[in-house]
């Protein structure tokens, strides 16, 4: 079963403490007496402080816009980041001879330039409520003249950086505000290029013209009747002598047929007649030596010879009878009929009128689809003259803008070069410091004490922690086992014993001394040699 602490009453804490009172005293005179004597060793630091206001223009609102503090603001913190760099505090470093002893001691400047900027302040104005519109430069320094001298150039610089920047900003925004000029002529110059371009791609269609088009338009649209119903006639015309001429073509060709029929068919003759008798014996004849002879004997290919004279004698007078046929039918068809000429005569001057017309009415049509393609496109026209019109008045007066704000930073850039624009000047010049503000040696020291006995308190309790969770006392014995004590037996020693506890607590506190002065001189060397303190200085 599992017993919970005993918590101690603060008479046992006070109790343990005055057994402890050594390891809790020495570690607070050690280490307070190191750190008072590191403190005693740190540099003095004096602030010198400088005041700067805004310096308002000497012209007129109009002509030069007064500055806003927010942009002031913000251009005061671009002249800080110039003002803080590098290539600026170094000189002053060296010049003053800054930082003597770190750089004796080869710290990197990254870190001694790092320091000094740190111990430059820019801070809004908040001592002389008259003042609104100013900046206190702050500079700490271990030097009380050279920290005058520093504040002081540090206010110059951040003058002379905000009176090149004006400066430079206008010659910026001029040059800025000329190419921005320059764009929109361009622009402009553009647009009213492609105006006159758009104009005259649509030349044949503006809107100026619309009441001549659609007047052109009606007259071609009457012209259009006017030939369909020519075409019109002029087919009827065409399909009565069609009709005509097929009738006649159809009788003259009955006629030549007639006429054809007339011709003796070659079967009808008496020598056809001998010819088809001829061929039924010579067949005959031919069956019957195939029964007797091979398709190959002298005798069955002399029969077919025979038999194919008289096929061939046939075929003639078949072939002789259609000659004589097609003959007569040339004849006939030679001897055309007058009235089929001049119905042919007639339609062909139907259709070269046809064609005529037709050709007119297409040469009208295309007229029309003209005219209405371009009507049709005089809106799309007028639409795109008035948004080149549009955007040719908005160029327009982006231009006229840019005009009046170039006049006004040539004004301005001008004004800035003559130092009658708004700036920044010295008011308060940088004082020198009487006293030093750091560092804040009393306080350090009885940090240094607190620190030593919060280091005394944690190695009195490790001691004692170990005990704290055994039975030491009555009050142990009856928390842990529940039980009432009946009696108890004091710690009992031999006389060698009680001579021995007195000897050891004697070593033990000789050596815990020797510990503590072995132990302060190594703690003022870890301080100085780390240079803990010096970041108190800020």
């Amino acid at each position: 079963m599992s017993v919970e602490f005993r918590p101690r009453k603060l008479g046992e804490y006070a109790n343990i403490a005055r057994k402890r009172k050594w390891l809790i005293l020495l570690p607070t005179v050690a280490v307070g007496l190191a750190i008072a004597y590191a403190v005693y060793r740190l540099p003095d630091v004096y602030e010198s402080v400088t005041l700067i206001v805004v310096k308002p223009s000497t012209l007129p609102n109009s002509v030069v816009p007064m500055v806003a503090e927010e942009t002031l603001t913000r251009e005061l913190t671009s002249i800080s980041q110039v003002v803080t760099s590098r290539s600026s505090l170094q000189p002053l470093m060296e010049k003053y001879d800054l930082y003597h002893e770190e750089r004796l001691r080869g710290e990197p400047m990254e870190l001694l330039i790092d320091q000094m900027r740190k111990q430059i302040k820019v801070e809004v104005n908040t001592t002389r409520n008259e003042i609104t519109n100013g900046f206190n430069i702050t500079y700490r320094g271990r030097d009380p003249k050279s920290t005058q001298i520093v504040a002081a150039e540090l206010a110059s610089k951040y003058i002379d950086e905000q009176t090149k920047g004006t400066v430079n900003a206008g010659t910026s925004a001029k040059q800025f505000i000329e190419e921005q000029v320059r764009a929109a002529k361009e622009e402009l110059d553009a647009i009213d290029t492609q105006r006159l371009t758009y104009l005259q791609q649509n030349m044949n269609n503006l809107p100026s013209q619309s009441q001549a088009l659609v007047g052109r338009l009606t007259g071609l649209h009457e012209e259009q009747k006017a030939l369909i119903a020519d075409q019109g006639r002029q087919r009827d015309l065409g399909a009565a002598y069609r009709s005509q001429l097929a009738d006649i073509t159809k009788s003259y060709e009955q006629e030549i047929a007639l006429s054809a029929e007339n011709t003796t068919d070659p079967k009808t003759t008496m020598a056809w007649a001998n010819l088809a008798n001829r061929r039924s014996e010579l067949e005959a004849e031919l069956q019957n030596l195939l029964t007797q002879y091979k398709e190959k004997h002298p005798d069955v290919l002399a029969k077919k010879s025979q038999l194919e004279s008289v096929k061939r004698d046939q075929d003639q007078m078949i072939a002789d009878w259609k000659t004589r046929i097609e003959e007569r039918r040339q004849k006939l068809v030679q001897l055309s009929d007058p009235r089929i000429l001049s119905l042919k005569t007639q339609i062909a001057m139907v259709d070269s009128e046809s064609d005529r017309t037709q050709k007119l009415l297409s040469e009208t049509n295309a007229q029309i689809a003209d005219l209405t393609g371009r009507i049709n496109a005089i809106p799309t026209a007028e639409v795109g003259i008035e948004a080149i019109d549009r955007e040719y008045q908005t160029k327009k007066l982006n231009y006229d803008n840019l005009l009046g704000q170039q006049q006004k930073i040539d004004v301005g850039a001008d004004a800035a070069k003559d130092f009658q624009g708004g700036g920044i000047q010295v008011i308060d010049p940088a004082n020198l410091p009487e006293r030093p503000v750091a560092p804040k040696r009393f306080a350090l020291t009885a940090g240094g004490f607190g620190i030593g006995m919060a280091l005394g308190l944690l190695l009195a309790m490790a001691a004692e922690l170990r005990k704290l969770f055994t039975i030491q006392t009555i009050e142990d014995a009856k928390h842990y086992t529940g039980l009432p004590v009946l009696a108890s037996i004091p710690e009992l020693t031999t006389p060698a014993e009680a001579r021995a506890i007195p000897r050891r607590h004697q070593l033990a506190m000789a050596a815990a001394v020797a510990a503590a002065f072995v132990t302060m001189p190594a703690l003022v060397f870890v301080l100085r040699a780390t240079h803990v303190l010096e970041k108190f200085l800020l």
